[in-house]
């Protein structure tokens, strides 16, 4: 079977009996029980440095946003929106206007009850980062408060993705967050983390590169649906999920086999065999649309300021290399030339010739007619991810194969994060190439894929500017017609290997791990923590 198949839900919804908590914000107190506190102790993928979702779209952050932020739709494995935050919703017959009637009880995680000033704000700073928040907001003549749980959208002209906006399951997230802090400028990072959702956020338990806190929310209200990917209720049935950073595979692998840890998140391919010959375990694909690898040029310097030096990059990879490297397995990967994820609607493979045909005398010729004449070369390298530090390697390899001085720099992924974010010279402390992935809900449509976004300065890292590629993904967001969809997508993908935002190195399946002991793991691209018993 292939990996690549959506898998059927794992798990039933075992209850939990729940807890007597007495919580003060700032200073909870947990009493005394008639059973033992319930911790979900859990490997993350990576480690938690920036808190922000809106800042970074790192996924570690996002994981993070969903414990302790709501939204106001989200997306069901079906990909339909479906109301969270939100009661009730109107459209007006020109589709012009959006009414928006939150649920009532909603409160913030310091008692205050959930305005819909506060999502107005929320909305507007989201807006300015993500992209496909930006094209909503392009075409958002206002936003504006009604009264206190209702607000409304107007638009100039009809846009199709008013809801399924509000609904992106993946980076960037429109989170809610109370005013003031939304009102931090979208470009600084907010310096609270306080949200209305499932889980509270232990800020004084923190300790970066080692343990994240959450506890949770006695005051959360779950809708009454049952979970599906983000929607439905998010019904907390533990007392406190730990996220304990382990870095070295083989330590995490023994933590989960010893019951020290209940679920590993990203465990590398080559301890698999091991994991699932062990009869405590579960080795599952809990995300049924796999990811796709990128390596990203910077755009602002040289030499991938200059398209032929980006090209030339499209010649120098084999997507079979880098996959033989990464994940080994083939069982969880394949080679794809699509940029806009293989195995959906906007799969094609028009314009992808030198992806799919290894040329490296052909790289070293473009980069001559770039101007590259030998300059040092900055790839940072997320030596704590192994599949990242794994797919940086190759690139060392094929760049001083073609020719290019390298400077290959270890940092863990928080600080690249962090890093990558830097515009000045990649001498001065910036950057030229890096490697990361992204989940197929965030890149298998032409308006939310932010790698192909060519907004200049509002763009994602690397900051491509092109008018096509915004001309054509602002036709897309018109267009209502799937056939009509599917011909502007192809003229999008031709030009973006013409330009190349950034380079798709191969597809592939993340999978999971974690202990019999839990019930109720949630199916999905992203990892949820609600809805999951442990049997002690």
């Amino acid at each position: 079977m292939s990996p690549f198949r959506p898998l059927r839900r794992m798990g039933g919804l075992t209850p939990l009996s729940a807890a007597a908590i007495a919580c003060v914000w700032g200073a909870c107190l947990w009493g005394v029980t008639a059973r033992a506190e319930t911790t979900l102790r859990i490997v993350p993928h990576a480690d938690l440095r920036n808190t922000d979702p809106v800042w970074t779209t790192a996924y570690i952050t996002r994981n993070h946003g969903y414990m302790i932020y709501d939204t106001l739709f989200a997306m069901d494995e079906n990909m339909a929106s479906q109301p969270q935050m939100v009661d009730t919703w109107e459209q007006s017959a020109d589709g012009l206007v959006y009414t928006f009637t939150l649920r009532d009880g909603l409160k913030w995680h310091d008692g205050k009850p959930v305005r819909a000033a506060d999502c107005v704000a929320s909305l507007r700073r989201w807006g300015a980062r993500d992209a496909m928040g930006q094209k909503l907001m392009q075409f958002t003549r206002s936003l504006e408060v009604v009264n206190e749980r209702t607000f409304r959208l107007t638009l100039k002209e009809p846009y199709g993705l008013v809801v399924p906006s509000l609904s992106k399951i993946s980076s960037n997230v429109p989170f809610m967050m109370p005013e003031r802090v939304a009102k931090t400028d979208p470009f600084t990072q907010i310096k609270e983390n306080i949200g209305s959702g499932p889980f509270i956020f232990v800020e004084e338990e923190w300790v970066p590169g080692n343990k994240v806190v959450y506890i949770r929310n006695p005051d959360y209200v779950p809708r009454e649906e049952p979970p599906s990917f983000a929607a439905g209720g998010k019904r907390v049935k533990v007392d406190r999920v730990e996220w304990l950073y382990i870095p070295d595979a083989a330590t995490a692998q023994a933590a989960l086999a010893a019951g020290e840890v209940d679920y590993y998140e990203r465990p590398p391919v080559d301890l698999l065999p091991l994991m699932e010959r062990d009869p405590r375990l579960v080795v599952a694909m809990i995300d049924p649309l796999g990811v796709q690898g990128w390596l990203r040029p910077n755009h602002l310097h040289p030499p991938f300021d200059h398209p032929k030096a980006r090209q030339a990059l499209l010649w120098m990879v084999n997507q079979e290399d880098y996959m033989r490297a990464i994940i080994g397995d083939p069982r969880y990967w394949r080679t794809c030339a699509a940029y806009f994820v293989c195995g959906t609607d906007f799969e094609t493979d028009v314009g992808s010739e030198a992806l799919m045909s290894q040329d490296l005398d052909r790289a070293r010729q473009l980069l001559a007619e770039a101007g590259y004449r030998g300059e040092p070369v900055v790839l940072m390298d997320p030596t704590d991810i192994p599949m990242l530090h794994g797919a940086t390697l190759v690139t060392a390899q094929m760049l001083r194969k073609i020719g290019v001085d390298v400077q290959v720099q270890a940092m863990d992924w928080s600080t690249l994060t962090s890093r990558r974010a830097e515009k000045k010279a990649p001498a001065e402390g910036g950057w030229n190439l890096f490697h990361t992935w992204w989940t197929a809900a965030d890149v298998n449509s032409p308006v939310a894929n932010i790698g192909v976004a060519g907004n200049c300065e509002n763009a994602w890292f690397g900051w491509p500017c092109s008018e096509a590629l915004e001309s054509l993904r602002d036709r897309l967001a018109r267009s209502t017609d799937p056939k009509e969809q599917f011909q502007l997508t192809v003229e999008l993908q031709r030009q973006a290997f013409k330009e190349v935002p950034y380079v798709n190195f191969g597809q592939w399946i993340l999978p999971t791990a974690y202990r019999k002991i839990l019930d109720g793991v949630i199916v999905s691209p992203v990892p949820f923590f609600w809805n999951i018993s442990k049997q002690e």
